[in-house]
């Protein structure tokens, strides 16, 4: 394995580890990753089984015979509990239920008579990647750990790829070295005892959304509480966003009810129209028992801090990096205050809500009603009638539609309506994107066109949970970044069981133009007072970026200078440079910079840390 740099340090909240098989070839590969700080769980035999770094309290194992379970990370399980599920055990089939039944977010990883299972979360917040390493099948919850014991480098039509904007289903789950693989997060892998053969095996499925809001609203309730309370139940003290928004503020108001003492985090806005502190204190005033501390939006980092600083160890580009400074700076404040972890209501967008896109399917099975909904949502969203009735006419299959959008790479970003009620945004390549780089996305596109499946045939859940697993990709490396800063953060309504009580409702109840996130507010009533659930927006904090814009143009031109894209030939480094000495210009709305500053600062993170090495420049 890579000699391990201080970010990949065995802090609470950043575990990670690799697993072996129960035979010699496999041992022999793990002794290369015996380094100081890492722990090892044993086989009964005593060859390793999980070898890699973790906080105690983030594993719970069992053995029972020749079976070995271990649960890595958020689960409120105690290790009687899993031993009684270890001797039960006859199949690893059989762990699909168990891992549907237990709450958290978590790996789930089993020894049964030699073969293995290793599954992560059908959110995608928890991942699992393999390859063959010295002629054995090894799992490990990050690729780069694979990757460092290959001495692989960065695929360069992978790194083409993520330049697009976005990164579309399946392109974007791709490891980004060749020779390894990644687990689907609704699969399991399995390995065969002597290590040779592995398979992926279906382990979740997303619920039918057949519940009405009312039968759903009380099991959503029980499941965010559910999650809030396998953070809190150990009490000490944790912290929590208190944006003023609904999803944060329902986490508060959950933990409020726990042992643990809470102290609610505001970071107002620099908008003057932003009203977030507003409802943020309307909260505060019904938490008596909860300090609430207000931070100063001046002092706050803008989008674009810090870029040429970056040196956390991450497995993938990620846009994360541009709001990184701004997630991690009230951290160590929180930590001082005794805060033992940082929960933040991220994901409640992506589950509480749910695309239009299902409108779609509801435009044909329920007409009239969809006519109806439809009339609103164009209200709503400035959509025009004719961009609408071309969206809803567009029956593409999945691979078709991706397929078509490899030629189309170079057009203007498409129509909000054709975006929200088709398979998701198509992907786009800029100006600065060489042709060469254009012809490897082009390649990759068709390529995964001619087999790719949707997450769902429903366009509305396949884009629910192509959103789902789009967040979990940046919350995971957010993770890893606060567990280094030294607060770890926790995300509950990005927990399994809170995602399928949400998607279990039916989307016409969830998704309307007459009412902001029917479902959450119908769940925490009781719990959130009315006022609170009474807001029906959010702000945008688009002032924030175009200010951090602004005043980092010369860390965006430092950026570009000595581009490691440029040296692969993948981008225009002039271009970007011109870009960045004119932060106004229109070409810059809509994030469109963030896929390419994502590549660009993770390759600069590999030269930077002991991870992996980056590709050599091209001649």
């Amino acid at each position: 394995m890579t000699e391990l740099h201080e970010s990949a340090g065995a802090g609470p909240g950043d575990a990670h580890f690799a697993v072996f098989t129960d035979c010699q070839d496999a041992a022999a590969v793990a002794r290369s990753l015996s380094l100081p700080g890492t722990q090892t769980l044993e086989h009964a035999s005593g060859r390793p089984w999980l070898v890699g770094q973790w906080h105690d309290q983030e594993i719970v194992s069992a053995r029972a015979g020749r079976t070995a379970l271990a649960v890595i990370g958020c689960c409120p399980t105690d290790a009687a509990e899993l031993e009684r599920h270890a001797g039960r055990l006859r199949d690893l089939a059989e762990l699909d239920a168990l891992a549907r039944a237990l709450p958290g977010s978590f790996h789930l990883v089993a020894a049964l008579d030699g073969r293995l299972r290793v599954q992560g979360t059908a959110s995608g917040l928890r991942l699992v990647f393999h390859a063959p390493v010295a002629g054995v099948h090894v799992a490990a919850s990050r690729a780069d750990v694979l990757a460092a014991m290959l001495g692989a480098t960065p695929d360069e039509e992978q790194l083409a790829v993520r330049l697009l904007w976005p990164t579309p289903h399946p392109l974007a789950q791709e490891p980004m070295w060749r020779g390894i693989t990644s687990v689907a997060p609704h699969d399991a892998l399995i390995v065969t005892a002597d290590g040779r053969t592995v398979r992926h095996s279906r382990w979740w499925t997303p619920p039918e959304p057949v519940r009405t809001l009312d039968d759903g609203a009380p099991l959503v309730r029980e499941a965010l509480a559910t999650a809030v309370d396998a953070r809190t139940r150990q009490g000490g003290v944790v912290s929590c966003d208190l944006s003023g928004g609904l999803d944060s503020t329902s986490l508060c108001f959950l933990a409020d009810r726990s042992p643990a003492r809470v102290v609610a985090s505001t970071w107002p806005g620099r908008d003057p129209a932003d009203t977030d502190l507003y409802w943020a204190e309307q909260a505060a005033r019904s938490l008596p028992d909860v300090e609430h501390v207000v931070w100063d939006a001046d002092a706050s980092p803008l989008v674009y801090t810090d870029l040429l600083g970056i040196d956390d160890l991450l497995d993938e580009p990620t846009i994360g990096v541009m709001d990184r400074s701004r997630v991690l700076h009230h951290l160590p404040g929180l930590a001082e205050r005794g805060s033992r972890l940082h929960m933040t209501g991220i994901g409640g967008d992506h589950v509480a809500w749910c695309s239009e896109a299902y409108y779609h399917r509801l435009a044909r099975t329920r007409p009239l009603f969809a006519l109806r909904q439809l009339r609103g949502f164009r209200a709503l969203w400035q959509w025009p009638l004719g961009g609408t009735a071309r969206a809803l006419a567009d029956s593409r299959p999945y691979g078709k539609w991706l397929a078509d959008s490899s030629r189309h790479l170079r057009d203007p970003l498409p129509a909000t309506v054709s975006t929200s009620l088709g398979w998701g945004m198509p992907p786009r390549l800029f100006d600065w994107v060489t042709a060469d780089a254009e012809q490897l996305v082009r390649m990759s596109l068709r390529e995964a066109g001619a087999h790719a499946v949707p997450l769902h045939p429903d366009r509305g859940l396949h884009a629910d949970l192509e959103q789902i697993r789009s967040c979990t990709r940046i919350i995971r490396q957010w993770d890893r970044m606060a567990a280094r800063a030294g607060l770890p953060m926790a995300s509950p309504f990005l927990d399994d069981r809170v995602i399928e009580a949400c998607l279990a409702v039916r989307p016409s109840e969830r998704v309307t133009p007459w009412q902001y996130k029917p479902l959450l507010t119908a769940a925490m009533s009781g719990i959130v007072p009315d006022a609170c659930l009474r807001r029906t927006n959010k702000a945008a904090a688009s002032m924030d970026a175009a200010n951090g814009l602004r005043e980092h143009r010369a860390d965006l031109l430092a950026l570009w200078e000595g581009s490691r894209l440029e040296q692969l030939g993948l981008v225009d480094a002039a271009a970007l440079r011109r870009l960045a000495q004119r932060p106004a210009t229109p070409e810059l709305r809509d994030a469109v910079l963030y896929s390419t500053i994502a590549a660009e600062v993770w390759l600069r993170g590999l030269d930077r840390t002991g991870g992996p090495k980056a590709p050599a420049a091209s001649p």
